[in-house]
């Protein structure tokens, strides 16, 4: 299982939100590229970056800090936030994004997702984030009635290989991931499983690893010091 520990960027800061929303941003981190170098230090080969710009405004807007990341470390950069178009995920691969994460779109333009998976393959990744069992886009503001393995189940018919699952409801809050939702969408569909909300320690990596999750990402609880980023990164080699 991989680690990829998660700056997300409003304002072009570092913050972290509570339950997704703008109204809690807190600045967690001074800088995103001594945050990222120290990822790399702690052995993560993986970044997960989300423009929570780009995904209020429907359109990227923290570009120049993704590219940066992915030019000037080692890093793998996945990035997700405010990708509506074919033309914005093949600006971020040319320019060394390894994966694009496509959110809102799932739902309310699968054909742009089916498009994307043809030409970019294993480098689209698609975002499913619920609330109550079911999805919400919009950078979260806005809900709909699709539940969220539908949605999934709808997404693997079309190629996608990387589904990236958020409780919102667990979001920001270090409350533990969601296993009995993460079980039922990994039992429901044969895409690499991405978990993300709620982590809060090493029991969380490790309940994620037991489920045979692709991976996990960490947000908060590296900022807040409830997680070691070597220590995950470290047990799920071994």
């Amino acid at each position: 299982m991989i680690i990829l520990p998660a700056i997300d960027i409003k304002d072009g800061n570092c913050v972290r939100l509570v339950r997704g929303d703008y109204g809690t941003a807190h600045k967690v981190a001074e800088d995103y590229m001594q945050t990222a170098q120290s990822f790399v230090q702690a052995g993560a080969e993986w970044i997960h970056m989300v423009d929570l710009d780009g995904a209020k405004d429907a359109k990227p807007v923290n570009t120049e800090i993704f590219l940066d990341v992915a030019k000037h470390t080692s890093l793998k950069v996945e990035v997700g936030g405010g990708i509506r178009n074919l033309d914005t995920v093949e600006s971020y691969l040319s320019q060394g994004i390894s994966r694009v994460i496509l959110g809102s779109v799932a739902l309310k333009n699968p054909e742009l997702v089916e498009l994307a998976v043809k030409e970019y393959h294993e480098k689209i990744a698609v975002g499913i984030d619920a609330k109550n069992g079911f999805v919400a886009v919009e950078g979260w503001l806005d809900a709909s009635t699709v539940e969220y393995i539908a949605l999934a189940k709808e997404m693997q018919k079309m190629g996608v290989k990387t589904i990236i699952f958020t409780d919102i409801s667990k979001d920001g809050t270090l409350s533990g991931v969601n296993q009995e939702q993460l079980k039922a969408l990994h039992d429901a569909v044969d895409c690499q499983i991405i978990a993300s909300g709620g982590v809060h320690t090493m029991e969380d990596i490790k309940a994620c690893a037991n489920m045979g999750l692709y991976g996990t990402i960490c947000g908060k609880s590296l900022y807040q010091g409830t997680l070691n980023l070597k220590e995950a990164i470290d047990y799920t080699r071994n």
